[in-house]
């Protein structure tokens, strides 16, 4: 994989994901596992006509709304309903393509990279803007202060490259914790639990009492939680619970990641498996798919995993109506998660901007539409996720909405270079990191510098 190609939302590619997934038995079918991360790869069904309508856009934008014609769509495969709502409401026609997710990255690299579209909109990964961005056509009008005051911080700031906004997002998922309710309501463990700690069982809301909840029901046959190995994005998490200005680079593009707030995290992340041993065996090993697939199983009592994983429990799973949600764990800084954005672009050499631009503005306009996709069931408006918090079924809305609000909430850094850095530094350094007798300053000392190098090269 090219080095400025983000894995999805979890940071590991989309057809890993997917093979990951179903080899594992995650209980996803390939289409709702490609959906789950925003994919463009799989088709959907209608979306729903009983949905809140979304608030009006004021101000939205000033693309022409009399554009006609046709347009080119790569990425929005999963989403043919709302394009077919989009057709209907302006008569201009979509034409998706259908690509996965690496092939959609190579073929936008190759067009942008020649002046020679033959798309007029691509929908994209959020770490893919800054290299697509200077051939980008700007979206100022369209980021009133209304819209950015709609949009989560983290967003706007990934749609904007240097002075304009290029992209706007659609959708985006977020960690948030998953817990056994079985478990943390049952009079028994509560009784237990108090007995043991000294203080009252309840959803854990920061380190301590994640740690303390997660020794407490690992026993025989039941693990506290999981330890992913082989992901990074939940180790920097925490480092921005724990207050640092940023992940890996501050907003300057220095290297942080030896900053004391990293060692933290990595303490706390690591002690779970090395110290406490919360977690099972193998845990180099351990991807997200490896981790719902544990707690779908009734494997482990809690999980941090992307929202998705919520409304995509099976039914035929042992805890299937036994699970609750509530936002990502805090630290210092209280709750953080690392969002996992996705958006629309048009390019400069787009044969049908004016389309293109009005198919942008209705990803923002219309919103909604996304929350309602059967698979996806993600947004990006701050208003969608409060309207649709109150609706049955989505009422794990109002914790994605907690930890993407949460002021400690940050995007990955816009570098290109982001994918190399994951899979040549950031991956690595978890993997040393979850050995007995770790000296997690020393890892990430030694991390610091081969940031360096990358970035620098």
């Amino acid at each position: 994989m090219a080095s400025g190609a983000r894995k999805p939302l979890s940071d590991m590619s989309r057809r890993s994901f997917l093979r990951s997934s179903l080899a594992a038995g995650a209980g996803i079918g390939a289409a709702g596992v490609l959906a789950a991360c925003g994919s463009s790869s799989s088709p959907s069904k209608g979306s729903s006509s009983s949905a809140p309508a979304a608030p009006a856009a004021s101000g939205a934008s000033s693309a022409p709304s009399a554009a006609k014609g046709s347009i080119t769509l790569i990425g929005g495969t999963a989403f043919q309903s709302i394009v077919d709502t989009f057709t209907q409401q302006t008569g201009i026609k979509v034409t998706n393509v259908n690509l996965p997710y690496d092939g959609a990255y190579q073929r936008l690299v190759s067009e942008f990279g020649s002046n020679n579209y033959t798309f007029d909109v691509a929908f994209v990964d959020e770490i893919w803007i800054s290299q697509f961005a200077e051939k980008a056509e700007p979206l100022d009008d369209m980021f009133t202060p209304d819209v950015v005051a709609d949009l989560f911080d983290a967003l706007v700031k990934s749609a904007k490259y240097q002075d304009h906004y290029v992209a706007m997002p659609y959708d985006t998922n977020v960690e948030i914790l998953l817990y056994r309710k079985d478990l943390f309501e049952d009079p028994k463990e509560m009784a237990g639990f108090k007995s043991a700690y000294g203080y009252d069982l309840a959803v854990p809301t920061d380190w301590q009492s994640f740690t303390d909840a997660a020794r407490y029901f690992t026993r025989s046959g039941l693990w506290g939680t999981d330890v992913i190995g082989a992901e990074e994005t939940e180790w920097l998490a925490h480092v921005l619970q724990a207050g640092s200005p940023g992940v890996i680079l501050d907003a300057s593009g220095n290297v942080i990641i030896n900053n004391q707030q990293h060692i933290d995290a990595l303490t706390f992340y690591a002690d779970m498996y090395n110290k406490y041993k919360v977690a099972p065996s193998g845990v180099q090993q351990v991807d997200w798919a490896a981790a719902q697939n544990l707690f779908n199983q009734g494997k482990t009592s809690m999980m941090k995993f992307w929202s998705h994983a919520f409304p995509q429990l099976p039914k035929d799973s042992p805890v299937y109506g036994k699970v609750g949600t509530a936002p990502m764990i805090g630290g210092k800084a209280g709750i953080a998660g690392i969002p996992g954005p996705w958006f629309a672009m048009v390019p400069q050499g787009a044969k049908n901007k004016a389309a293109a631009l009005e198919f942008a503005k209705f990803c923002y306009d219309s919103n909604h539409l996304f929350a309602d996709e059967p698979q996806v069931h993600l947004a990006a408006r701050k208003s969608v996720f409060q309207d649709y918090s109150t609706k049955p079924g989505y009422e794990y809305y109002k914790d994605i909405y907690a930890t993407l609000n949460a002021p400690a909430t940050m995007s990955r850094p816009a570098t290109p270079k982001w994918q190399q850095l994951v899979d040549t530094v950031l991956i690595p350094l978890v993997q040393k990191s979850l050995t007995s007798g770790a000296d997690y300053a020393s890892i990430l000392n030694d991390a610091a510098g081969k940031v360096q190098q990358v970035i620098s090269a």
